[in-house]
């Protein structure tokens, strides 16, 4: 026997998305940058050349208020000196904003369309993985948990790289190009401007550890939310049928609170913070004002720099307010990013071997070997099972709810891993094959059927392009699924909404003996196939089995006993062990559990 410790261990912690995340999200965020490298690097050159630019517009009207307005002229070309000047001054104003515009023209187009191929990315990433995790993960997960990952926590990253990288820089830049200039110009002007930069830095701090945590919590209240909204709207039919919508809607309302204060929370934050950077630098501009005003009466400075100190005074705080609401964003980013790198780092309980083994033809040949399984820790489902299918033999699994018998058919499809025992396929070992192989020789018929969005044609396809038309209609005719679909005003292209709603159990059953004929498996499975039929589709259906099962494997699970008395064997389980095995009959006169439940049936 072979025991999968491992299996145990994930079993407690695949699913928890709550789980905090140990490693460095934004350096993570980082790599999707790489294949950008060079968009990345042109916007950079752009930031720059725009940020420069911007620092010479009142450099521009600083000079030639000096130069044309309060400076000397000989009375003879005062005038005309002068207007001319001021006509120069005003065209290289007006090219710098042309090219300012041009600037960040550019570089919003190049950072959205990065942002949105990184984003992409990102999500066909997250999806894909979540399509690789096992069953296990998603018995766990609340589906609204995962919508919010695919959904609002990757929407919520694009800011990172459509916008907030670039500011960064820009308003980094900005910040050090207005310090360096303002010093050159006058070192006593300037430090009167920087007096209140103490006072910005501990707002700062501030803010970013108090967003930080509000955002933190807002993310969790809005996956919350969603995760009741998915549950609940999927359970409508039930709240309505049961007239529980007066206390659903009080538990939407809690929900929708907690959502509410986490959101007012968050603003609270930013309320707090931007008035307070603005007083600062209305401040910091009245002891410019108070300074450079006594400077120019005594003749320190002149004008036009007090008009440049007074334009940078303004622009100095702006960086620095932007630069904070862009770290709350960038914080919010983070703890999505936390959240995703959350579950893209959730491991699948099965993996594939590194090396399958891969038969030429899969005959459906299918042995238990000293099998024991639990879904949490050693809570056994099933309990040293042993048995063996023959190809082509139709074999069916009967019992109490509860007994074992839909973990063994989970069991053969490899949805999960055994920590005991065996499963062999055609004599091989399913650990050492891989999934796929394993699932497309095996055709599963269940109780619930699920329909697609779509039409009749694409869910019996199922988007597998080797099924051609002629096939999708054989295999329809061959399970009586093609005499409800002639009747449809648009055949096989009819439309059907979510679920198949349009469609009665019996219709959804036909489409889904359909879906498994069109793929030719050599192993067919039915799971309490026809438990929600009616009498005469039943009918149909029972021909359509017989059609199907023909010179497949068949393992069949079933309450009612008038399905599977046809069997070659039928397998008795209770608790988790095979109690008797044999043909109906032989069951009959062993005038055990059998017999019970048959008598049972009957009366």
């Amino acid at each position: 026997m072979t025991t999968r410790k491992s299996s145990l261990f994930h079993a407690r912690h695949e699913g928890n998305a709550d789980i905090h995340y140990e490693g460095n999200a934004m350096a993570r965020l980082m790599h999707y940058m790489k294949p950008h490298r060079k968009v990345l690097f042109l916007c950079l050159l752009l930031v720059l050349l725009s940020t420069v630019l911007d620092l010479y517009r009142p450099i521009l009207i600083g000079n030639a208020i000096d130069e044309y307005i309060t400076g000397s002229y000989a009375p003879g070309e005062q005038v005309a000196e002068r207007f001319a000047g001021i006509l120069r001054a005003s065209g290289l104003y007006l090219l710098c904003l042309c090219a300012l515009f041009l600037c960040h023209r550019f570089q919003f187009l190049f950072m959205q369309r990065t942002g949105q191929d990184i984003i992409y990315g990102v999500r066909q990433d997250l999806f894909q993985h979540v399509e690789s995790l096992t069953m296990r993960f998603f018995d766990l997960t609340p589906v609204g948990k995962i919508v919010t990952r695919l959904t609002n926590d990757v929407e919520s990253i694009n800011d990172v790289f459509a916008n907030i990288l670039v500011k960064l820089f820009q308003n980094i830049i900005k910040i050090l190009g207005l310090a360096v200039i303002m010093l050159t110009l006058n070192v006593r002007m300037a430090l009167y401007s920087f007096v209140m930069l103490p006072l910005v830095a501990f707002l700062t701090v501030l803010s970013r550890t108090l967003s930080r945590r509000a955002f933190q919590i807002t993310r969790t209240r809005l996956t919350a939310l969603n995760t009741y909204l998915s549950e609940h709207l999927s359970g409508m039919r039930i709240i309505q049928i049961f007239h529980q919508e007066s206390r659903k809607i009080q538990e939407f309302s809690e929900n929708n609170e907690q959502l509410y204060r986490a959101g007012f929370r968050e603003m609270m934050v930013n309320a707090l913070f931007r008035p307070g950077i603005y007083m600062t630098s209305v401040i910091a501009l009245v002891i410019v004002i108070l300074a450079g005003s006594s400077s120019v009466l005594s003749g320190i400075i002149s004008i036009g720099t007090l008009y440049i100190f007074l334009q940078y005074i303004k622009s100095f705080f702006e960086p620095i307010q932007e630069l904070a609401e862009q770290f709350s964003t960038l914080q919010n980013a983070i703890a999505s990013a936390e959240k995703i790198f959350t579950l893209l780092d959730e491991k699948p309980l099965i993996e594939d071997p590194v090396h399958p083994v891969s038969p030429d033809r899969i005959r459906g040949r299918i042995e238990f070997d000293h099998v024991w399984f639990a879904y949490q820790g050693e809570d056994w489902v099933l309990r040293d099972v042993s048995f063996t299918i023959e190809p082509g033999q139709k074999v069916a699994f009967v019992g109490a709810t509860g007994a074992g018998k839909s973990s063994i058919l989970n069991l053969i499809g490899r949805y999960y891993d055994i920590q005991k025992g065996q499963i062999r396929l055609d004599g091989i070992d399913i650990r050492d094959m891989s999934r796929e192989q394993i699932r497309k020789a095996i055709g599963q018929v269940q109780q619930d059927v699920f329909i697609f969005t779509g039409d009749i044609a694409s869910n019996i396809r199922l988007l597998n392009d080797e099924i051609s038309d002629e096939a999708m209609v054989h295999a329809s005719e061959e399970v009586n699924a093609a005499r409800f679909i002639s009747r449809l005003p648009d055949g096989y292209h009819q439309a059907v909404t979510e679920r198949g709603s349009t469609l009665s159990a019996g219709q959804r059953q036909l489409l889904s003996f359909a879906r498994t004929l069109a793929t030719d498996p050599s192993i067919l499975i039915l799971d309490e196939a026809t438990a929600n039929i009616d009498t005469e589709t039943e009918q149909w259906i029972q021909e359509a089995v017989e059609r199907l099962m023909k010179g497949r494997t068949t393992i069949m699970v079933a309450h009612r006993l008038s399905t599977i008395q046809h069997a070659d064997m039928i397998h008795v389980m209770h608790h988790g062990k095979i109690r008797e095995s044999g043909t109906h009959q032989e069951l009959l006169d062993q005038n055990g559990i059998y017999r019970k439940l048959y008598d049972l049936q009957l009366a």
